[in-house]
């Protein structure tokens, strides 16, 4: 909202108090940082040098309800910082800051729109909210956990307020205090939010959370991980141009590699994870564009070797995408492999409560711009109450995934040497093919566990279990009391998912075994709940059958 001199001078009548920020190990309230074009939000050796208002005490009565309740409070409290943090270096606002009153200098100041107050700082550069991260500006600190919960709000949040929480700002366009506004916009020589589709507040802190943990330059947010992955491909695949992929995948991403980029004259090789020599026979008989897979994939957790695979596409001109979703942006960093983008289904692991749906895209300014500019077309926006909840559940994404990681490991174990059990699929074993590579590129084997149950009254054949079929699977996972049948992973709650039922039904048993899904297969993603109960609940659940 824009707020003229004279509305000023009666909603804030008292002067304000200008004091540093505190350091950020102080134990002292936490004050929210104000954006500057003069001042960086991040702090450089552990202290900021940015300035904090302390606003009057009836600051929030004198604001209507409806506006508090709208969240258009933080448009005034942008125009108020931005009132005085625009001019901080100026001689009245350093003589303010020793003793003038902060009234003159406020009154002096030009009252710049809202649209003139985001995020304006040094290692941030936004174009049309195109926002690019200096990951140097997070060294001190040590952890990615701290990162989920810091980065991008206590270190740098584009929204001027003293909540800990970032506020949801629910709107769908931004506007212009004049028309010379806009035109310097649209010539960049000022940084705004335009329309809902191309950016908002709340998003940006989730962008740039992600960028921080990925250790990427800029994040693109989406609705969802299928959002993120196509348009990921129809933004840097052109017409007639060659991708390649793996045979382990989503089965919604090998449909549309398959069904619907075929009709824009784009062709695709489709090889085993572990084929290098076919990978090198794909790259020297094709003009690619992507190589694009899952690491680990889905439902059977193999896992690419990124680094080998990064050097010998980026040495015939091809760009090598990562689906990382399995994994977490805690278990694997594809960027610091040498991937040049990774997507995240972030429904699953980051946002980690089975309670909203969205995706996201990291990498290099380039690459991530060129495919920002194709969602500004497509659309597939996330809204803005749906990143306030990615932006929460991130906050104990390292508690989870050190959870899951946990009782993952230890279920397959446990499952691997169960006689009902034929074979388990996760790359925390010795026995899966890729687990030397795992352990070199994965820091947690993160917390699906796939296996094949055999479960026919033990029935053997020439010294074999016979493979449980269709019906003995459905009463193994009827016959569990914890997990819940469901599709998707990442979450809290423990779900089960017999793959050719939840994800193929709709193919015969013959056209399933050609993706190797069995009647037998079970795809088990483990929650939060206490290992001993999951254990329990397994184990009676194999004797139940």
């Amino acid at each position: 909202m824009a707020v003229s001199s004279s509305c000023y001078a009666r909603v804030f009548p008292s002067s304000f108090e200008c004091r540093p920020e505190p350091e950020f190990s102080s134990h002292s309230k936490p004050k929210s940082e104000i954006p500057s074009s003069k001042t960086s939000f991040f702090p450089r050796n552990g202290v900021s040098s940015s300035l904090i208002l302390r606003f009057p005490p009836n600051f929030v009565r004198q604001l209507s309800t409806k506006a508090r309740r709208n969240c258009s409070n933080i448009g005034v409290a942008q125009v108020v910082a931005a009132s005085w943090t625009h001019n901080n270096n100026s001689a009245d606002s350093a003589a303010s800051c020793g003793g003038v009153p902060a009234a003159t200098a406020v009154d002096a100041a030009p009252i710049p729109a809202v649209d003139q107050i985001i995020d304006h700082h040094d290692d941030v550069v936004v174009d049309d909210c195109k926002t690019t991260n200096d990951s140097s500006s997070y060294n001190f600190l040590s952890s990615d956990g701290s990162l989920a919960i810091h980065a991008g709000e206590r270190l740098g949040r584009g929204i001027v307020t003293d909540a800990i929480t970032t506020p949801v700002v629910n709107t769908s366009a931004y506007f212009f205090k004049k028309t010379a506004d806009l035109i310097d916009f649209k010539e960049g020589r000022q940084t705004s939010f335009e329309y809902g589709r191309y950016g908002n507040p709340t998003s940006q802190v989730l962008e740039e959370k992600i960028s921080a943990l990925e250790g990427a330059e800029s994040t693109l947010i989406l609705a969802s991980g299928m959002c993120a992955s196509i348009i990921m491909m129809l933004a840097l695949v052109p017409a007639g141009g060659h991708i390649i992929t793996t045979n382990d995948c989503y089965r919604r991403t090998r449909m549309f590699i398959e069904n619907f980029l075929p009709k824009m004259g784009i062709t695709a090789t489709v090889i085993d994870p572990a084929d290098v020599e076919g990978l090198k026979s794909a790259l020297d008989e094709n003009k690619v564009a992507l190589f694009f897979t899952e690491s680990p994939t889905n439902p059977f957790l193999r896992c690419v070797d990124i680094k080998l695979v990064s050097e010998l596409c980026h040495k015939k001109g091809a760009l090598v995408c990562i689906d990382g979703t399995f994994a977490s942006p805690l278990n694997q960093k594809a960027l610091a492999l040498g991937a040049d983008l990774v997507v995240h289904s972030m429904t699953k692991f980051i946002g980690g409560h089975n309670d909203v749906l969205g995706g996201c895209v990291s990498g290099s300014q380039k690459l991530v711009s060129v495919v920002r500019d194709m969602h500004h077309i497509f659309g597939g926006t996330l809204n803005p109450n749906a990143a306030y909840m990615m932006i929460r559940g991130m906050k104990t994404l390292h508690l989870r995934v050190q959870q899951q990681n946990t009782t993952a490991m230890r279920m397959a174990e446990v499952l691997e040497a169960h006689p009902k059990i034929k074979c388990v699929y996760y790359p925390g074993l010795p026995s899966h093919p890729e687990h030397e590579l795992a352990k070199r590129q994965m820091t947690g084997f993160g917390g699906v566990v796939s296996f094949e149950v055999s479960i026919n009254s033990g029935l053997t054949v020439c010294g074999f279990l016979v493979d449980g079929d269709l019906n003995d699977t459905i009463r193994f996972v009827d016959a569990l009391k914890i997990a819940y049948i469901a599709p998707s992973f990442g979450g809290c709650e423990s779900i089960i998912d017999q793959p050719a039922v939840m994800s193929y039904w709709d193919l015969s048993r013959s056209e399933r075994l050609k993706y190797g899904i069995k009647d037998n297969l079970i795809r088990f993603s483990f929650g939060v709940e206490a290992f001993e109960d999951l254990k329990v609940d397994m184990l009676q659940a194999l004797e139940a059958v």
